[in-house]
């Protein structure tokens, strides 16, 4: 059975840091494409940021380029997000993703929220003003 956990999620205020943690279990970490989407109240789920297993490539969505760094350790079977400089609109539900089975080569593929085979339970961030 696969299990996608995530931790770190908290409070913090606008222009400060969290770091988020994602393990999998079942199945083969190194075979991942893993993401980080997330969900604020009243909102659709949207995409974050996502590792490919291949070539080391990592795709950010605009609103989070230059502030969220996403990371692996293959050897922890982890991904990590890194958030700096958090602002309010940041606030949501974040959620870990895996994804089996493509090479990705382009952001589209890493967006298409359809493609995840295996989802966390999600982890609060609230960003205070």
């Amino acid at each position: 059975q696969v299990h996608v956990r995530e931790s770190g999620g908290g409070l913090v205020q606008s222009g400060g840091s969290l770091r988020l943690s994602c393990t999998l279990s079942g199945r083969m970490f190194t075979n991942a494409n893993m993401a980080w989407l997330r969900q604020a109240a009243g909102k659709e789920r949207e995409f974050v940021a996502a590792h490919d297993f291949a070539g080391g490539r990592t795709y950010y969505a605009d609103s989070v380029k230059d502030r969220f760094t996403i990371s692996r350790d293959n050897t922890e079977n982890a991904v990590y997000l890194q958030m700096n400089n958090l602002k309010s609109e940041d606030t949501a539900v974040y959620y870990c993703a895996a994804e089996y089975g493509t090479v990705w080569y382009a952001k589209s593929l890493a967006e298409d929220q359809s493609r995840y085979d295996y989802w966390g339970q999600g982890t609060q961030v609230t960003v205070s003003e």
